[in-house]
C-alpha cells in the first residue's frame, strides 16, 4: 500500500502532519492540498496544536508545477482562492501551528509557512519566492501573507531577483522565529507544542484569530476590537483559574 501523501500522527492534544511527497520536494499538488483541507475542516476533537513539517530533507518546494501548465487561466483562478481556502483554515481555523521547516521553504511552500503561527527552520533552510523567474506570480496568498511579515517592498525585491534567504537571515526577516541546528526542529516543536497546548483554550483561539485581524484595522477600530476581546477572554473560568494559581504561585490547570 501507498504511503499517504499527508502523514497524520495524533498523540493527545497534539497532530503532527507530515507531508509526503520525497520525490517532489514535497511539492503541492492538488491531492496534498486537499488532505490538508480535509484535515483542518474536521480536526480530531481533542487536537490544540498541530505541528506541520515535511520529509527527506524539505518542508514544501512550492506549488508542482507540472499541474500547474496544463490549468487554464480560469482553472488557475479558481485553484488559487482554492489555496485561499486552505490557507485561511490553517491560519484562523482556531487551531494553533507550528512549523518545523528544512530545506525547501519556496514559493508555494513559504505561503503555506506564512499561515501558520510559531515557525522554526533549521539551518538547512532556503527561503525563496522564485515566481519571475518562472514568468508566474504568486497565487497561494504572499501578497497578504509573505508582504505583512517581510513588507511589500522586500517581497518585490525577493520576486525580482529570485533572492534566496537562509534560516538565520529569516530569524531576522520574520520568516521565521527560530533557527536551530541540523535535525533539531521537531525537538524544539513538540516542547512548543506541549506548551501551547497547555495554554487557556479560548485564550489561544483569541490570540490565532484576533492579533492578525486587528492588525488590518485602522487603529481606533483595533483598540476597540482588542477591549472586547479582552473582556470576553477575563472572564472565563480559567482566567479566573489562571489568577488564582498565580497568587497561589502554582501551574494553573486550564480546561
Amino acid at each position: 500500500m501507498a504511503a499517504p501523501i499527508l502523514k497524520i500522527d495524533v498523540e493527545g492534544a497534539i497532530a503532527t502532519l507530515t507531508m509526503n511527497r520525497p520525490d517532489k520536494r514535497n511539492a503541492m499538488c492538488e491531492a496534498l492540498l486537499d488532505a490538508l483541507d480535509g484535515f483542518f475542516s474536521a480536526p480530531p476533537k481533542d487536537v490544540r496544536v498541530v505541528i506541520l513539517t515535511g520529509t527527506a530533507g524539505h518542508y514544501c518546494s512550492g506549488l508542482d508545477l507540472s499541474e500547474h501548465v496544463h490549468r487554464s487561466a480560469e482553472e488557475n483562478l479558481f485553484h488559487s482562492r482554492h489555496w485561499h481556502g486552505v490557507m485561511e483554515k490553517i491560519q484562523f481555523g482556531g487551531l494553533v501551528v507550528v512549523s518545523a521547516m528544512f530545506g525547501a521553504v519556496i514559493g508555494g511552500g513559504l505561503e503555506l509557512a506564512a499561515s501558520t503561527h510559531v515557525r522554526i527552520a533549521e539551518s538547512s533552510t532556503i527561503f525563496q519566492l522564485p515566481e519571475g523567474r518562472r514568468g508566474i506570480f504568486v497565487g497561494g496568498g504572499a501578497t497578504a501573507k509573505v508582504g505583512r511579515i517581510i513588507g511589500a517592498d522586500r517581497m518585490t525585491e525577493m520576486m525580482l531577483t529570485g533572492r534566496k534567504y537562509d534560516a538565520e537571515q529569516g530569524v531576522a526577516l520574520g520568516l521565521a522565529h527560530y533557527a536551530v541546528g541540523e535535525g533539531e526542529a521537531m525537538t524544539l516543536a513538540r516542547t512548543l507544542a506541549g506548551k501551547i497546548s497547555r495554554n487557556a483554550p479560548l485564550s489561544n483561539y483569541f490570540m490565532v484569530q484576533a492579533i492578525s485581524k486587528i492588525n488590518d484595522m485602522a487603529q481606533g477600530d483595533g483598540l476597540f476590537a482588542e477591549s472586547l476581546v479582552a473582556s470576553l477572554a477575563q472572564t472565563t473560568p480559567d482566567a479566573q483559574e489562571g489568577l488564582n494559581a498565580f497568587l497561589q504561585k502554582r501551574a494553573p490547570k486550564f480546561r
